[in-house]
């Protein structure tokens, strides 16, 4: 079988005018993953990611520590849901549920938990997307990554279709898939093997590139 690797881009600019930009710290996470699978003798042999601005970022730093490159072939349904459109719904049309969390990162995931169990239950209107369209777009992501010809893939995506990627392999419910959701790291990677008709999940939300005593504070989340 093949295998791929799916990473969540690095640390992006949470609180800044454009969210879909890699902070400084970002772009080091995912220099130093490139660096990991250069140290394992981890090479690949094609790339797919979404296309926002921070995929292709995580994806050229990564190759940057690899010291090696590969054309950058993207794919709309690896983008995430818009998470800021989920978030002002909650607030205009559950007030109540909106009105305790407060500012700042925290009150923001928290908010954005509510969010997404509504959006799932077809409880939030307005939204781009529905989370049938958001399940189906994931689903024919997936159907490209299993239709390459690559034996080791790159994949490079947001935490919430990595969740939704894990949810359609392992057949698990829609709140498991929230709560791993909201548990994805910066730059980590799930590793999966694949063919023509299955996905195996091996490992998930792996950082070893960060979880080192001198690098415990670049471990993020947003």
């Amino acid at each position: 079988m093949a295998e791929f690797y799916l990473v969540r881009h690095g640390q992006a600019s949470f609180g800044a005018d454009n969210y879909d930009q890699l902070s400084l710290l970002g772009e080091q996470q995912a220099y130093w993953l490139g660096q990991y699978f250069a140290e394992r003798g981890i090479s690949f042999d094609q790339v797919l990611l979404g296309t926002q601005v921070r995929h292709r970022q995580t994806a050229e730093a990564i190759f940057k520590g690899l010291g090696s490159a590969l054309p950058l072939q993207h794919h709309a349904g690896l983008n995430e849901y818009d998470f800021y459109a989920l978030n002002s719904a909650l607030r205009n049309q559950f007030p109540e549920l909106a009105a305790f969390e407060g500012q700042g990162k925290k009150a923001f995931y928290r908010a954005l938990k509510q969010a997404l169990g509504l959006w799932s239950q077809n409880r939030l209107e307005g939204l781009p997307e529905t989370w049938q369209m958001f399940v189906d777009r994931i689903g024919k992501a997936i159907e490209a990554i299993k239709n390459t010809h690559a034996k080791c893939l790159l994949v490079v995506t947001s935490g919430g279709p990595i969740a939704a990627v894990i949810q359609q392999t392992l057949q698990c419910p829609t709140a498991t898939a929230i709560q791993l959701n909201m548990q994805v790291r910066n730059t980590s990677f799930c590793h999966y093997y694949f063919n023509n008709h299955t996905l195996r999940l091996a490992s998930f939300n792996n950082i070893p590139h960060l979880d080192l005593p001198h690098r415990i504070g670049s471990i993020t989340y947003g």
